[in-house]
């Protein structure tokens, strides 16, 4: 195995603020910071404390996260902040306000304006606008990719304190996740038909669609879509669906040793592997079995 050498390469590449970039820049990715600390926290504190503190500075005054450094708008990457902060004793502040923001975001179709719209006079999609998740900013409709990292993050906050709040939240969010998955199983980034056209599914959508579910009754729906994911897997050649893959895989006890080889060839010596966010994923991905996982939702 070689997840130390690929942990020194991450560590490499952290900025001087305590962040990690996408490719390379100076500017911080809240997205490419939050994989970075869950993939760095046994192999360096330091630098998972680091980039924690980092995190904590750029947290906007409603709870929420910006994507980037220097964004102003709140952002889906609320959820992974949350999640990343989880599994901490500290930034109890922090984590409260990130929850209480993720209670009350939505996606647009949340708004009886916009349910109206869907369900009178835009045709070209086919779901259920009473069901809505978490956009990816908050000027969008629900996409399967945020809702699926909110229900994570939420389910894992409330784990010792379930609130009817957040229970019901959670719930409308599982109901979106389910009225969206695409007729072959699985799920694509958003809808699962338009134009009367189905949709094909996509990996990565599905694998953290899956994440989210893990603690839900085992429906056909969801054996159908780890099917779907489990066949996919053989023919999976690009790194990030790889480790997202795996990631899921893992939390349902399916074996997923020889995709870890899989992913070490794929990785080479992760000099090639320029988004940072990509290359903690595939040191999470790695580590199964070995550290808790991060998105893990005890029951």
């Amino acid at each position: 195995m070689h997840q130390n050498f690929f942990a020194r390469l991450l560590l490499g590449r952290q900025l001087r603020s305590g962040g990690w970039s996408y490719f390379g820049s100076e500017q911080s990715s809240v997205e490419a910071t939050s994989l970075a600390v869950m993939a760095l926290t046994t192999e360096s504190s330091e630098a998972a404390q680091s980039g924690l503190n980092h995190l904590s500075d750029l947290q906007r005054r409603d709870g929420a996260w910006p994507a980037f450094v220097g964004d102003t708008e709140a952002s889906w990457t609320t959820a992974l902040v949350l999640s990343a902060l989880n599994a901490t004793g500290e930034f109890t502040s922090a984590r409260k306000k990130a929850f209480h923001w993720l209670l009350s975001e939505r996606g647009r179709e949340g708004h009886w304006l916009w349910r109206w719209k869907f369900k009178t006079t835009d045709r070209k999609v086919r779901f259920d606008p009473d069901k809505y998740g978490w956009p990816w900013d908050s000027s969008s409709a629900s996409w399967v990719i945020p809702t699926a990292f909110s229900i994570i993050a939420l389910k894992q906050y409330t784990v010792c304190n379930r609130l009817e709040a957040s229970e019901r939240r959670i719930k409308l969010g599982v109901e979106m996740l389910l009225d969206r998955m695409c007729i072959a199983g699985g799920w694509n980034s958003g809808n699962s038909v338009v134009y009367s056209v189905p949709l094909r599914p996509h990996v990565e959508a599905t694998a953290i669609a899956l994440l989210a579910l893990q603690d839900e009754h085992r429906s056909a729906v969801i054996d159908k879509s780890l099917e779907w994911l489990k066949l996919s897997a053989a023919n999976i050649s690009a790194v990030s669906s790889l480790a997202w893959c795996i990631l899921c895989l893992f939390v349902y006890q399916e074996p997923v040793d020889g995709l870890k080889s899989r992913l070490e060839l794929l990785i080479g010596d992760g000099q090639n592997i320029h988004d940072n966010a990509t290359l903690a994923t595939a040191i999470l991905a790695l580590h199964c079995g070995e550290i808790i996982h991060p998105f893990v939702i005890l029951r």
